[in-house]
């Protein structure tokens, strides 16, 4: 094992045990592996007591003696030959059965890099937050907002076409920033479990004919959480009108028929 496998196991095996590590097992540990490193991975080799206590700013004798017989009860470190005082060096050896036995550590660090604490916190970068949406290029966005950032961007463009067609001032929708177009949607998606396709079916109806009722209320992101449980419902019955009439037009022109 490498200095990189043994530092990996190392901290899979602190996971395991949190309640048996304390700082001076990380110092002693770390300490032996750097040590063994520089002798070229010698099988065994001396761990100078007063060296290591010195180097890693241990004063009591007693509590490291304590600390490397933990590590040495765990298995971790193999004493060879035990020092006979505090002046003396122990011979040690790594053990070569280090492996953690299972991957909970890689687990949980992916589980942390996933989970959305706090909304406020993700959008942490004050550059990007304060910068105008249209003026924010996909290389500028991470990973993890990057959807968010799409429909804030297609929601935008369709507000600001609404205003403009309206010959209504559209210049605070424009240079609206990347925070305030961006939170709303993640809120709904993140905290609402609203989903993309509620949001791009309601983000449809507020740019068609059907939606001109509300191009004059939804002018901003926020308004647009606020609203899209009625622009749904709105694009649900217009739907369903649209239905109802096409068999009666039918019906009404096979009777015009009948009279040429």
């Amino acid at each position: 094992m490498n200095g990189y496998e043994r530092t990996r196991a190392w901290y899979n095996f602190c996971f395991e045990h949190p309640d048996r590590i304390k700082p001076i097992h990380h110092a002693i540990y770390l300490y032996t592996v750097e040590l063994c490193n520089r002798l070229g991975w010698k099988r065994k080799f001396g761990l100078p007591t007063d060296t290591t206590m010195e180097v890693l700013g241990i004063k009591n004798y007693k509590t490291f003696i304590k600390a490397l017989n933990d590590l040495i009860d765990w298995r971790l470190i193999v004493l060879i030959q035990k020092s006979t005082n505090q002046y003396t060096a122990n011979v040690i050896a790594l053990s070569k059965n280090t492996k953690a036995t299972t991957k909970a550590l890689d687990k949980a660090i992916q589980l942390q890099s996933q989970s959305t604490v706090s909304i406020d916190k993700q959008l942490n970068n004050e550059t990007l937050n304060n910068k105008t949406l249209f003026n924010v290029s996909v290389s500028d966005v991470p990973v993890n907002l990057l959807e968010f950032y799409k429909l804030a961007l297609k929601l935008q463009k369709v507000i600001c076409k609404n205003l403009r067609d309206k010959n209504a001032p559209s210049l605070v929708q424009e240079t609206a920033n990347f925070y305030s177009c961006v939170t709303p949607i993640q809120k709904m998606m993140e905290q609402e479990k609203v989903t993309v396709r509620q949001i791009e079916n309601g983000i449809y109806f507020l740019g068609s004919a059907d939606g001109n009722f509300w191009k004059g209320i939804v002018l901003s992101a926020e308004s647009f959480k606020e609203k899209l449980p009625q622009l749904l419902m709105a694009a649900k019955r217009n739907s369903k009108e649209k239905e109802s009439l096409a068999p009666m037009n039918h019906s009404v022109q096979q009777k015009l028929e009948k009279y040429d």
